[in-house]
């Protein structure tokens, strides 16, 4: 087939024990997944119907280099347990969806908190602070046939060797399979989705020349340095 322009290349992320690669079709993050983080941002901690953004496939970081974002002054780290899909479909049943599941990967969500802010003051949407260049650092993918499907462990981040976030994976509020099933109400799920599930209390700025390592226990970890 002929194009008319050069076809973009697939953004994918490397699977671990795999010369293969993980094809990234969509990115969905899910917001305000853990209490003591809601709390943090102002918001009632009770469980409410989730609610998702989108980031986009070519906004993952895999070189282990944060560019510090332009037009802002507050950028943010939010540490997440990334699940990345094999299957999808629509109306996926709870106890149906853990199968759709391929592996698990460390993710940050890297927000531009003051253009976020003005966007939420002004009803809009959040995409200028969140779905930036380079603002998805991600580790490679675990598959689930290694290391199963993990339901606790913990999920920490440090900064310059500084503990800066510290969660663990039975805090979450929407646990993955029911993630994944309502998510499927509202789109079509596809192979090659990624589904950031939330961060834990504890997000904060970063600075040129930060040093930043994330792990989820039992998952991986991520380092990256903020230039």
């Amino acid at each position: 087939m002929d194009y008319a322009l050069p076809v973009p290349a697939t953004p994918s992320l490397p699977i671990r024990e795999s010369d293969a690669r993980f094809p990234v079709h969509r990115i969905y993050c899910v917001g305000r997944n853990y209490a003591a983080h809601a709390i943090e941002m102002g918001h009632d901690p009770d469980r409410e119907e989730p609610f998702f953004f989108q980031k986009n496939p070519d906004t993952l970081v895999l070189d282990g280099r944060f560019p510090y974002p332009a037009q802002s002054s507050d950028v943010h780290h939010e540490l997440e347990l990334v699940v990345a899909l094999r299957s999808g479909g629509t109306d996926i049943a709870v106890d149906a969806a853990q199968a759709s599941v391929f592996g698990y990967a460390v993710g940050l969500d890297m927000t531009r908190r003051d253009l976020q802010a003005q966007m939420k003051k002004m009803g809009r949407p959040w995409e200028i602070g969140k779905a930036f260049e380079q603002s998805a650092p991600c580790s490679e993918i675990v598959p689930a046939s290694l290391i199963g499907h993990p339901e606790q462990g913990a999920v920490q981040l440090f900064v310059n060797g500084e503990l800066r976030q510290d969660g663990d994976l039975n805090q979450l509020i929407w646990k993955v399979p029911e993630m994944i099933a309502y998510l499927s109400r509202l789109f079509t799920l596809a192979p090659g989705d990624l589904i950031f599930t939330g961060t834990p209390a504890g997000v904060g700025p970063v600075q040129r020349g930060d040093r930043l390592r994330g792990t989820i226990a039992g998952v991986a970890e991520l380092e990256i340095e903020v230039v």
